[in-house]
């Protein structure tokens, strides 16, 4: 698992690839992620955006840039957790991503990015 802090808010990283979902023969390299994002800090926070840069290791980079996540724009109290699930596929067996979450507080609706730390995706058998 992969953590980072950010202005209180904690975000950590699981992968997993996706065999059943992914096909060498045409460049489809399927992974999931399971993302929780912490409220550490003291104050209540509502994510507002999200923006992702996806590397491919043939040097290609995609960016996706929108509201929420998986349809949500979740508030978060001091203590609280939000985890959800996505996935992303590569044309490569090897890759990575990593991004940043728009936040804004509740109380002076102040708003602060969040860092999402980089994480590696790569296809088990390439580890050996």
């Amino acid at each position: 698992m992969i953590t980072e802090v950010t202005a209180g808010i904690k975000i950590s990283v699981e992968t997993q690839f996706q065999p059943d979902h992914s096909d060498a023969s045409i460049n489809r390299y399927l992974f999931s992620y399971r993302i929780t994002i912490e409220n550490c800090g003291s104050q209540t926070v509502k994510l507002i955006r999200r923006r992702w840069l996806i590397y491919d290791a043939n040097g290609v980079i995609r960016e996706v840039e929108g509201e929420g996540v998986v349809g949500l724009q979740p508030i978060l109290k001091h203590g609280e957790i939000h985890e959800y699930s996505s996935a992303c596929d590569l044309a490569t067996d090897i890759g990575k991503m990593h991004g940043t979450y728009l936040m804004e507080r509740e109380d002076t609706k102040e708003r602060f990015y969040v860092n999402i730390p980089e994480f590696k995706m790569v296809v088990p058998h390439r580890l050996n």
